[in-house]
């Protein structure tokens, strides 16, 4: 039953070109945001539609797929574990982050 603790898989589409971060040892993390669809009919009928965005978070190996073969608007499929972070922003706000760190990733199509 382990394997099924904190498991997210998500079929959707990039939002924006991934961000490749560069790290002083020489490892990387790709961010991107990935949209993925739902739609439901309301009381009266009418089809509703609506884009879900979720932030991506991606190290080690996969990285460099990222880099070099996703791009925005492609379709692919991840599987990772979801996380939550906070920071402080320059006023003194504290916010807070949902992500998924994903550890597979497939390329199912372009835009």
């Amino acid at each position: 039953m382990n394997t099924l603790r904190n498991k997210v898989q998500l079929i959707g589409r990039l939002g924006q070109e991934p961000e490749i971060v560069t790290f002083q040892d020489g490892n990387k993390m790709a961010k991107f945001s990935l949209a993925t669809d739902d739609s439901y009919k309301d009381k009266a009928g009418n089809k509703i539609e609506r884009a879900y965005w979720h932030n991506i978070v991606i190290k080690g190996g996969l990285v460099n797929v990222v880099e070099n073969y996703v791009k925005k608007g492609h379709e692919i499929a991840v599987e990772g574990k979801l996380t939550n972070r906070s920071y402080e922003t320059k006023e003194g706000e504290k916010r807070y982050v949902t992500e998924i760190f994903v550890h597979e990733l497939l390329m199912l199509g372009n835009k």
